[in-house]
């Protein structure tokens, strides 16, 4: 698997209350997204049904 860099656009708000989310949590910035993005394909996948991608 190989590791893709992704842009986002946040409001500085919600970035600084995401840093401090992190830390208390004990990770960083990036770990904690991916985490998010984890659990979120997670539930998307328990209530439609797992995503089939297709072979490169």
């Amino acid at each position: 698997m190989s590791i893709k860099s992704l842009s986002v656009r946040i409001e500085e708000e919600m970035l600084h209350k995401l840093h401090f989310v992190s830390e208390y949590e004990g990770r960083s910035a990036n770990s904690q997204i991916n985490i998010l993005i984890r659990d979120c394909i997670k539930s998307f996948e328990k209530e439609h049904g797992k995503i089939e991608l297709e072979k490169e």
